[in-house]
C-alpha cells in the first residue's frame, strides 16, 4: 500500500491486486485485514469483495477475475502490483493451472462418507487412487481430501495430474517478491494484528456473517473459525485469541516454506520498515 502511494508508485500508475483467497468475500473485512474504504480511495484495488461469504469461490473463478483486472489496468497504462499470499492463487497467476471441473453428486456422497467413515478412511482411499496427491495431504485435512477424491472419481484422472498447464499469464511477465521478517519481530506483529482485529470488532463481524450462513471455505478462514467456536460456547474469548495467534504463526511458517520452494522469488530480509528498506529494489523490478 505504501509503495503504491509513494511518488514512484504513482509515477508508475501502480494498482493493487489482492491474491488473498479470503478477501474475495464481502463482509469478511476485519479478519482478513482487507483494505479500508479510505485506503481504497488512495489507490485502486482489485479482486476484493467479489462474492458473498455464503458463496463458494474457486481458483478457476479467480483466474478469470484476475485476467480481467490485469487487462483493465494495462488498458489504462497502469502497472499491476499483486499483494497477498495464498499459494495456490499465486501459482495460478505465475504458472497457470489446468483446473478440473466439479461433480456435485460425487461431492455430496463423499461428504456423507466423511461423516460415516471419517477422514482417515477417505485419506487411505485417496492414497490408493492417487498416491502422489495422498502423500501431500494430511489425513486430517478433510476438505482437500474430499476435493481430490471428487476429481479422481469424477474425471477418472489422478488429482495430481491437474498441475501447471494452461499459461494464463506467463511467468516471464511476473516478478515475484517476498519479504522475510525476523521470527521474533514476525511473532510480535502477529500478536498485534490479532489484538487490533479483536478491538475493531471481529466478534461482531463473525456474528453478523453467521446470520447469513458462511460457505464452508469462508468458515475455515483463520480467525473466523476460532471466533465461531467462541460464539457457540466451545471456547472462551481468551482461548480463541490465543488459538488465532498460534495458528497464524503456524500458517506463516507453512507459507514461507511453500514460497521457499520457488527459486524465481526474490527474497528481501527486513527489520522494521519494508518500504524504506526495499522500496528502491522493488521499484527497480516494476519499472
Amino acid at each position: 500500500m505504501a509503495l503504491a502511494t509513494s511518488d514512484a508508485g504513482r509515477d508508475l500508475g501502480i494498482e493493487l491486486l489482492s491474491i488473498d483467497a479470503m478477501q474475495v468475500y464481502r463482509g469478511m473485512d476485519i479478519g482478513t485485514a482487507k483494505p479500508t474504504v479510505s485506503e481504497q480511495t488512495l489507490v485502486r484495488h482489485h479482486l476484493i469483495d467479489l462474492v458473498d461469504a455464503t458463496q463458494a469461490f474457486t481458483v478457476a473463478q479467480f483466474q478469470i477475475a484476475y485476467q480481467h483486472a490485469v487487462d483493465d489496468i494495462t488498458s489504462r497504462g497502469g502497472r499491476a502490483l499483486l499483494v497477498g499470499g495464498t499459494g495456490l492463487y499465486v501459482r495460478a497467476v505465475v504458472d497457470g493451472l489446468t483446473l478440473p471441473g466439479q461433480w456435485p453428486e460425487v461431492r455430496a456422497r463423499l461428504d456423507d462418507e466423511l461423516i460415516t467413515l471419517g477422514p482417515e478412511a477417505l485419506h487411505q482411499r485417496l492414497c490408493q487412487l492417487d498416491p502422489t496427491a495422498g502423500s501431500k495431504m494430511e489425513p486430517s485435512n478433510s476438505r482437500r481430501i474430499i476435493r481430490a477424491l471428487e476429481v479422481c472419481e469424477g474425471s477418472g484422472r489422478p488429482f495430481s495430474s491437474f498441475g501447471p498447464g494452461v499459461d494464463t499469464y506467463p511467468a516471464s511477465e511476473v516478478q515475484q517478491v517476498a519479504l522475510r521478517w525476523p521470527r521474533d519481530v514476525l511473532a510480535r506483529r502477529i500478536e498485534e494484528r490479532v489484538r487490533v482485529m479483536i478491538e475493531r470488532g471481529l466478534q461482531a463481524e463473525v456474528e453478523n456473517l453467521l446470520t447469513q450462513g458462511l460457505s464452508p471455505t469462508a468458515l475455515q478462514a483463520l480467525g473466523y473459525k476460532e471466533m465461531v467456536e467462541h460464539i457457540e460456547g466451545r471456547m472462551s474469548l481468551e482461548e480463541a485469541i490465543a488459538t488465532i495467534v498460534v495458528k497464524t504463526r503456524q500458517f506463516a511458517v507453512r507459507q514461507e516454506r511453500w514460497f521457499r520452494r520457488d527459486p524465481r522469488i526474490n527474497w528481501f530480509d527486513i527489520e522494521s520498515d519494508p518500504v524504506a528498506e526495499v522500496a528502491p529494489q522493488l521499484i527497480g523490478l516494476l519499472a
